[in-house]
């Protein structure tokens, strides 16, 4: 157990270490320098997390492991632990994996940065690796509510990282603010079972659930959902990621792919025993996702810009993911983080690379033909959509069809929208696909004389992540075709609710086979339609309600943001200007007049001022004489009954 506590930290620290070097030292380091630390730093955390996943894959050990008390209040003691199982480890390969191949592509894309700002975003990249970890390696919620808060942080500063524009600024507060929402959510979750239990441990809190009434379970999993909505961009909180897409590409890859938007999928499966317990809570996530999924498909076959379409894509694939959850798949769910993680980080490396070779072009309708030009790029990027459209033996079949097989086992009417989303998944994917690199060049004649493959830093992690979006799904395969599903044995004794859904083969076979020929179709029409002959012309009707994001971004403008843009003008002009500060500055500008009217008796005179001085010896002597005349008189006057 030493040699796990020490790696564990070590996973840990490392990238920590290296947010701290290259920010101090982003103004001496070269470039070079930045780029082998910050990603040497990662590479080892992913090194250490191999050795942890084959000592638990051998072993089979879990635990946790404390390193000092974080908080000890009277009989509250919140400690410092790391919470080391089959679950956890999984992340960690997927964090520290994924993240190393995007901080080496960055090293290349990011190479235009002047040496300051790339010392930056490295040392950002870093701490955003090192708050993932947190969170997922935390034994309680408070531990993980610090990873939580941390990647939001980092989040924030690399999508405004360009923050010379005011648009990716404001996409940044954006994102900042509506996962503050989120989080108020979970923060009270906490404070609930806190209050209930006097613990946020995990392993405390899931062995005395049964202290907790049916109200007390449900209040706090839709709380902690609420928190899963904010960071996984679920309705009504979905609306930042896509305006995320403002940071550098790299960074939209690591926030869809290994990090951010993952984590409420992991807190919803480290809480399947909470869940469990709550059919209202499991609906909630079920439904929500499902409706997710479906509607921000519909909203990614009329968008232009190629990193819209794909973060559209992961806002609909995370709706995939809940959905799983939401039905007790939490393998499933899982499953599709891990595939998700390969075949997105793919795309939008792939979709750098586009634009890099365009000159930061990211609109669609003004690519084409792109294929002769880019010929890794397009190979791995065409890799990248069939995986996401789930034809088979692409990892990203294996991992959807599980979750639609269990929806389809707990409500045939879940299925039917899953499948349907599956459909619009595969058709959005290859229009994006054909529009971008089939037919004939539509750009200028300047973008197409400088057109050229990305060099090897960016090609090198396109190629890994396509050979694993190809073979990714095979730690899953299930009975029916033949596999064992190795993945599920290995989380099984962390996801303990798991719901066994009993599906005959031959039904399995019929769910498989319509769900393929139905992405297979809408495949073909989207390369048909959009190969030779892209529609480049401006939407009319349901296409232009769609192209404008069903108009959810007004909607909340308009019943949100300026009703309370009004508010804070009432509150600052009539509240505070004309209320409280006229207040306060009248009270300066009252004591200013009277020291003024005060002084005109400093006049200098001497005769004013022996003047003055009799008649106060007059006055004293009056009031001796008539012995406090005046002033019984006074009291009298003013205290009388």
């Amino acid at each position: 157990m030493e040699i796990m506590k020490t790696l564990l930290a070590f996973i840990v620290l490392w990238p920590l270490v290296g947010f701290l070097v290259n920010g101090l030292g982003r103004n001496y380091f070269s470039k070079k320098r930045i780029a082998f630390y910050a990603s040497e730093q990662i590479f080892a955390s992913f090194i250490a997390s191999i050795i942890v996943f084959i000592l638990i894959k051998n072993n089979g050990a879990q635990g946790d492991i404390t390193y000092f008390n974080f908080i000890h209040i009277g009989k509250l003691i919140i400690p410092f632990a790391f919470k080391i199982d089959q679950l956890s480890a999984i992340f960690l390969l997927i964090i520290t994996g994924i993240g190393f191949l995007i901080h080496v592509y960055s090293a290349a894309y990011m190479q235009q940065e002047e040496q300051a700002h790339y010392g930056r975003y490295f040392s950002y990249l870093n701490l955003f690796i090192f708050s993932m970890l947190l969170l997922v390696l935390g034994a309680n919620y408070v531990i993980m509510f610090i990873g939580w808060e941390g990647v939001g942080l980092c989040s924030y500063l690399l999508i405004g990282f360009w923050f010379k524009n005011d648009n990716y600024n404001y996409a940044a507060k954006k994102a900042f603010i509506m996962n503050r929402i989120g989080d108020l959510g979970f923060l009270l979750a906490i404070f609930w079972m806190i209050a209930k239990l006097g613990t946020a441990n995990y392993s405390d809190v899931f062995s005395n659930v049964s202290q907790l009434s049916t109200t007390d379970i449900t209040a706090i999993t839709i709380l902690l959902f609420i928190g899963a909505m904010g960071k996984s961009a679920q309705i009504p909180l979905y609306t930042w990621l896509p305006d995320a897409m403002a940071g550098p590409t790299p960074v939209s890859a690591l926030i869809h792919a290994a990090t951010m938007v993952t984590a409420g999928i992991y807190m919803v499966a480290r809480s399947n025993v909470l869940y469990s317990l709550s059919e209202v809570a499991q609906n909630l996530v079920a439904i929500t996702g499902l409706v997710t999924a479906l509607f921000a498909a519909t909203i990614a076959i009329k968008q232009n810009d190629i990193k819209k379409v794909l973060a559209y894509s992961t806002v609909s694939q995370l709706g995939y993911m809940f959905l799983g959850l939401g039905v007790g798949a939490y393998t499933g769910a899982v499953f599709h983080v891990m595939t998700h993680a390969f075949f997105k980080a793919l795309l939008f490396l792939g979709a750098g690379s586009v634009i890099h070779a365009m000159h930061h072009e990211q609109d669609i309708r003004k690519m084409g033909g792109l294929k002769k030009y880019l010929p890794i790029t397009h190979i791995t990027f065409l890799i990248g959509c069939i995986a996401i459209s789930g034809i088979p033996p692409f990892s990203g079949f294996f991992s959807k069809d599980e979750i639609l097989a269990a929806a389809y086992a707990h409500n045939p009417v879940y299925w039917g929208i899953g499948v349907a989303t599956a459909g619009l998944t595969a058709f959005y994917m290859f229009r994006l696909y054909a529009t971008t690199f089939l037919g004939s060049f539509r750009g200028t004649p300047e973008q197409a004389h400088h057109l050229h493959e990305s060099p090897s830093a960016m090609t090198i992690p396109l190629i890994i992540l396509a050979i694993l979006s190809v073979v990714g799904g095979l730690v899953g395969v299930p009975e029916s075709l033949g596999g064992h599903h190795a993945l599920h044995q290995f989380l099984s004794p962390v996801l303990l609710t798991e719901v066994k859904y009993e599906t005959t083969h031959s039904t399995e076979y019929m769910l498989m086979g319509l769900s393929v020929a139905i992405a297979a179709t809408a495949i073909v029409i989207a390369i048909v339609t959009y190969s030779k002959k892209p529609q480049i012309s401006n939407s009319t009707g349901v296409g232009k309600l769609l192209e404008n994001k069903w108009y959810i971004d007004e909607l909340y403008d308009a019943i949100i943001v300026k009703p309370l843009g009004s508010l804070a003008s009432f509150l600052k002009n009539v509240i505070e200007k004309s209320g409280i500060d006229a207040a306060v500055n009248g009270v300066g500008k009252l004591v200013n007049y009277s020291s003024r009217q005060l002084r005109l008796l400093q006049n200098g005179q001497v005769g004013g001022y022996i003047l003055l001085m009799v008649l106060g010896m007059i006055v004293i002597v009056l009031i001796w004489v008539n012995d406090g005349y005046i002033y019984r008189f006074l009291m009298n006057l003013f205290f009388a009954k």
